[in-house]
């Protein structure tokens, strides 16, 4: 089996601002819930014939690939507090933007309710570009697992914050097994803890609190202090110029998620370059 580097990122789902209470997302949490008790398809049977197999995220993150922050460009079309950030984006003409511009991966929302996101946006990035994807949304079962790898996502997101340890342990061993580099999100060291013990090889760590809504990067440095060393860090959620990517790199992060300012810039290949040639912090180099 290929060892994956446990890779820890911040909140995927960036720009939680305060007009975003924690009982929205134990809404959304509800909204998925019930869509998964709907969906009668047979997990277990459809495992044989679900496998990805492409770019790799782990690999494509991997500090070893240079001496400059690694990039994860988001396609995001709506957030539910700021309502529409690209209401007619073209996603494929987005993704190749990311791509001129020197993103290492590109993450591509797939929730429709709350997000505006679709499968046909993730699938047409992926037939478009050679870069891994990393499908973001609110899995919470087996078949959304599967459901990820037959879109041609190369990750799937997992959130800590909303999964039962046994659930996440069981998602895990289950994008693993088909392929995917399932990338866990927490928020505290609690959280991470949990993840570790998931047996997670990606983990996302929060910059912003759930409770204030305020970033706070030093206590995520904290929470990545007590990592292995061979962890690669994505920081996220509050990265608005190359300064804030600099500050993150600094504090030992590898690689950061950002959506909103690179969908709402002008020049899109050009901002995402300008966070890609950031270096890295002195102890990740």
């Amino acid at each position: 089996m290929v060892q994956y580097k446990l890779l820890v990122s911040v909140r995927l789902f960036d720009n939680y601002d305060c007009a975003m209470a924690a009982t929205y997302l134990d809404s959304i949490e509800s909204f998925h819930r019930k869509r998964a008790q709907l969906d009668d398809r047979d997990w277990r049977r459809r495992m044989a014939h679900v496998h990805y197999d492409g770019p790799r995220l782990d690999e494509a993150l991997t500090t070893s690939a240079g001496s400059h922050v690694k990039v994860i460009a988001e396609i995001k079309r709506r957030s539910p507090s700021k309502g529409w950030l690209g209401e007619h984006l073209d996603v494929v003409a987005m993704a190749q933007e990311y791509v001129a511009g020197g993103a290492s991966a590109i993450s591509v929302l797939t929730d429709e309710p709350h997000f505006a996101g679709s499968r046909a946006d993730l699938e047409a990035v992926s037939q478009t570009v050679t870069l891994p994807v990393l499908r973001k949304d609110f899995t919470v079962s087996e078949n959304d697992v599967l459901d990820a790898a037959q879109m041609g996502a190369s990750g799937v997101l997992l959130i800590a914050a909303i999964l039962a340890p046994t659930e996440l342990s069981s998602f895990v061993a289950l994008a693993l097994e088909v392929g995917l580099s399932p990338l866990v999100e927490v928020h505290d060291a609690r959280e991470a803890d949990i993840a570790l013990s998931s047996g997670a090889r990606l983990i996302g760590v929060n910059q912003r609190d759930l409770h204030t809504f305020h970033v706070d990067p030093e206590r995520a440095a904290a929470v990545i202090a007590n990592l292995p060393r061979d962890v690669i860090r994505i920081a996220e959620s509050g990265l608005r110029s190359a300064d804030d990517v600099r500050r993150a790199a600094q504090a030992g992060f590898d690689a950061v998620l950002v959506g909103e300012v690179f969908v709402t810039s002008p020049t899109p290949s050009a901002t995402v370059r300008e966070f890609a040639n950031v270096a890295l912090g002195p102890q990740r180099d």
